[in-house]
């Protein structure tokens, strides 16, 4: 049986999208009939912004019966998480709101105090999340990443979380990002063929009859294997977690990546994902285990 003290809104943010749903944090899994995903224009106006976030978040509100309303939201940077003050610029999205007090803003708009709203970095909350609910599940040390558009990095020990902020670290002629994404794999396989490709699952389509395809996904393992063995080599990890829309092919690189760890001695599992896009949610609803009436309910 629920207890509302457990169901916590867990939020995720992302360039284009938002998507909400309820958290038990007692039995870990999501309430399905208050789960909603929507589009955002991130290019908008900041009024319009935040009124199409509210309605959803209205929309999954209407979907329980809970006396107070909290609120754990993962959120792109930069940002700055605790006073809930957006610095995103330069990208087209979300620009609108930056300097903004988005934390504010919710709360006056949904009418609850602003100190039932946390706000994480989305990258920490997939990695929180897989550890509270998913593929590294009640681990004390955790690594993980997200590969997609661009490079996520997310770092986890006994209880805390944090951003790694990798994507943009030294990496052979340029930085870990121009190795690791999806702009590597459009750029190599044009490199090689002089044809452009739409994404990372085009190219995964194509590998049954494509040695060129194969060969790229075969460098991709071997550019991710250089990158994980300096983070490896900082954080000693008992697992690592790799999600991600390229995590979706992950059967044309894995096995290529494992073979290259094992030839630096390196044996620690990596695990795809469990929760996937979920993550997120289970990440920033899981940091109000940790609030007062949590600790007053073991008292």
């Amino acid at each position: 049986m629920m207890k509302q003290e457990d169901l916590i809104l867990g939020i995720d943010i992302g360039g284009s999208h938002i998507t909400v749903g309820f958290v038990d944090l007692n039995t870990r899994e999501i309430v399905q009939k208050s789960y909603f995903r929507a589009f955002i224009n991130s290019w908008g106006e900041a009024t319009d912004i935040i009124a199409a976030w509210t309605a959803i978040i209205e929309q999954a509100f209407a979907t329980v019966n809970i006396t107070e309303k909290k609120i754990g939201i993962a959120m792109p940077g930069p940002f700055d998480y605790e006073a809930g003050i957006s610095y995103i610029k330069g990208n087209k999205k979300y620009d609108s709101l930056y300097g903004l007090n988005i934390k504010q803003l919710l709360a006056q708009r949904l009418n609850i105090p602003t100190a039932n709203i946390l706000m994480f970095n989305d990258a920490e909350c997939f990695l929180k999340g897989e550890v509270f609910a998913g593929a590294a599940l009640n681990s004390k040390k955790a690594i993980a990443l997200t590969l997609g558009t661009g490079l996520g990095t997310a770092v986890y020990n006994n209880g805390v979380a944090a951003d790694g902020e990798l994507w943009n670290s030294p990496m052979m002629d340029g930085i870990a990002e121009d190795y690791i994404s999806t702009r590597w794999f459009l750029k190599e396989y044009f490199d090689r063929t002089g044809i452009n490709i739409a994404n990372v699952k085009a190219l995964n389509d194509i590998c049954g009859v494509s040695g060129v395809a194969r060969a790229v996904f075969k460098l991709f393992a071997e550019n991710l294997a250089v990158f994980l063995e300096s983070f490896i080599e900082k954080e000693h990890p008992d697992v690592i977690v790799i999600g991600g829309n390229i995590t979706k092919a992950s059967l044309r690189f894995m096995p290529h990546l494992l073979s290259c760890l094992n030839k630096k001695d390196i044996h620690i599992p990596i695990e795809i994902t469990e929760l996937g896009e979920l993550a997120p949610l289970f990440g920033a609803a899981s940091y109000w285990v940790n609030n007062t009436y949590h600790l007053q309910d073991t008292e």
